[in-house]
């Protein structure tokens, strides 16, 4: 593929799930009664303030990339007083579409590689609709005399296929596997349901790739007739993906009126989107309950009402010792943070803390403390926020 254009797009604000973005605030804002702690057991202090923020992460030395909507990548200081625009990606920005996820290289530390995610209809060779374009570039001293970094030898090295009309479930969050030596990416299913079974397409899947963006050898469902960089199958809107402590691989999804789930991630498995779903169509026709029976791997947990995840985060830092382990979900529609008790292979749901935004991201800080990225524009919900234990 040929290197990634640099400009600044236009901005629109996302939202969530497979409905229109009207009928999907109506029908998606009610919160899960269940678990919720109205004491919040953490002091919030706020960071910074972003246009649209989507996605961000730490870098060795304590600062911070973060990514948003219409295209930006910005080099945040770890107080949060400094920033500096380091790359501005071509992006279409439209509906559900932007720039999205953003995670340093295993070997950041020598290699300087970030790699991210965005949505583009301009595909070298391709046509006929938009895409998720996993990407990568090299942050690097300016070279111009003026000191900072600059995110440079930008390329793009994989897209979604195949290309379709809309703007909606681009999922594009990234995952190393522990060892370092693979990417784990997660494909929408682009609001057109079918892709997710189809084993041709990469839509409505996680992914297995080299760090070059190419399908990893051994994935298991290649000498099945399947695209080979499918690892599993069967999914909706994968907004986050992140590896346990032991290994394990969690990723969570937005279901449609009803359905949000957490599913531990196996190789070579179908999860049965759109045949199966604890969840309804927008327009109230029924679709079958995941049962033991159905042939497909059933999530871990779920929620109806629906939460509308953001971001996924396991937890292994020291300031709460009694969460280590478990995971964070950031909340769309119901703005809440979530917390999700993980097990070896188990999970059930914890504490949902009412955060008055909506929370795009949940990030974990190099001292331990919890870090929650706020959904909106630039002065109006889009901060940056600390979690500390309460004092």
């Amino acid at each position: 593929m040929r290197p990634v254009t640099l400009a600044l797009p236009v901005l629109l604000i996302a939202c969530s799930g497979n409905a229109p973005a009207a009928q999907e605030a109506a029908t998606a804002t009610a919160a899960n009664p269940a678990a919720t702690v109205l004491d919040k057991p953490f002091a919030q202090t706020v960071v910074a303030d972003f246009d649209a923020p989507w996605a961000m992460t730490f870098l060795p030395d304590g600062s911070m990339l973060v990514t948003e909507k219409q295209g930006r990548i910005l080099l945040v200081s770890a107080d949060g007083k400094k920033r500096e625009v380091v790359a501005n990606v071509t992006v279409d920005s439209a509906g559900q579409g932007g720039l999205m996820d953003i995670v340093p290289a295993p070997d950041f530390a020598t290699s300087q590689r970030v790699y991210f995610s965005y949505s583009s209809s301009q595909i070298e060779g391709q046509s006929g609709g938009k895409a998720v374009i996993l990407a990568r570039g090299r942050l690097r001293p300016d070279g111009g005399g003026k000191g900072g970094e600059r995110l440079g030898e930008i390329e793009a090295l994989f897209n979604g296929t195949p290309l379709v009309p809309g703007n909606g479930h681009y999922s594009g969050r990234i995952a190393f596997s522990p060892d370092g030596k693979y990417l784990f990416f997660t494909a929408g299913e682009r609001q057109k349901f079918e892709p997710a079974q189809d084993p041709k397409a990469t839509l409505g899947k996680v992914l297995r790739l080299t760090l070059d963006g190419k399908p990893a050898p051994g994935n298991p469902l290649a000498a099945q007739g399947f695209h080979p960089a499918v690892w599993s199958y069967g999914h909706r809107n994968l907004l986050g993906i992140a590896f346990d402590a032991q290994g394990n691989l969690w990723e969570q999804e937005m279901g449609p009126k009803g359905g949000d789930e957490v599913n531990l991630i196996l190789p070579g498995k179908n999860y049965g989107w759109p045949r199966a779903s604890n969840g309804s169509h927008y327009d109230g026709r029924d679709i079958p309950d995941h049962t033991p029976s159905d042939g497909f791997e059933a999530p871990k947990v779920s929620w109806n009402p629906v939460i509308s995840p953001g971001g996924l985060m396991i937890y292994s830092g020291n300031l709460f010792p009694a969460w280590k382990g478990d995971a964070f979900i950031g909340g769309l529609s119901s703005q809440a943070l979530i917390r999700v008790d993980l097990n070896g292979t188990n999970a059930a749901k914890g504490d949902q803390w009412d955060m008055g935004a909506r929370i795009r991201e949940v990030e974990q800080g190099p001292d331990g403390a919890i870090y929650v990225l706020e959904d909106g524009k630039d002065g109006s919900q889009g901060r940056l926020i600390k979690l500390t234990p309460r004092t």
